[in-house]
């Protein structure tokens, strides 16, 4: 072997050597979840809401719609439950999300109803990223 060719064969084998050893080092990527953000969280309880409770035709929602406010300046994007017959009235459910991660919060009245054990349930589930319904 001529000895410009050994020396490069020689370089290009030590490169590939610390190549490999520097890769064996690294530890793995930490598997990514989904994101802890305000808006994200609050974009998946509004579309598990809309499925899960409105769409469906849940009877614990019949008389109510959804009112999605998610592009908020105050930082806190939410979700409000209102009269079908009048969505201009006072909310009925407030569920918003604030910070990153985010720090869920649910009030109004029908947090003090009997299914505000199931709102409080589906929403800490479809914050977390499971889209399953109750």
């Amino acid at each position: 072997m001529p000895p410009r060719l050994f020396v490069a064969f020689a370089n290009a084998a030590a490169v590939a050597g610390l190549a490999a050893l520097v890769a064996a080092c690294q530890s793995p990527a930490p598997a990514k979840g989904p994101d802890r953000s305000a808006l994200s969280t609050m974009e998946r309880v509004a579309l598990g809401a809309n499925s899960c409770w409105f769409k469906s035709g849940d009877p614990a929602f019949a008389a109510y719609r959804l009112a999605p406010e998610l592009n908020s300046f105050s930082g806190r994007p939410r979700i409000l439950v209102v009269h079908k017959a009048s969505p201009e009235a006072r909310p009925l459910l407030v569920v918003q999300a604030e910070g990153s991660p985010a720090k869920m919060q649910a009030f109004g009245p029908m947090m003090s109803e009997p299914v505000a054990g199931r709102i409080a349930a589906d929403v800490t589930r479809w914050s977390g990223g499971n889209r399953a319904c109750s």
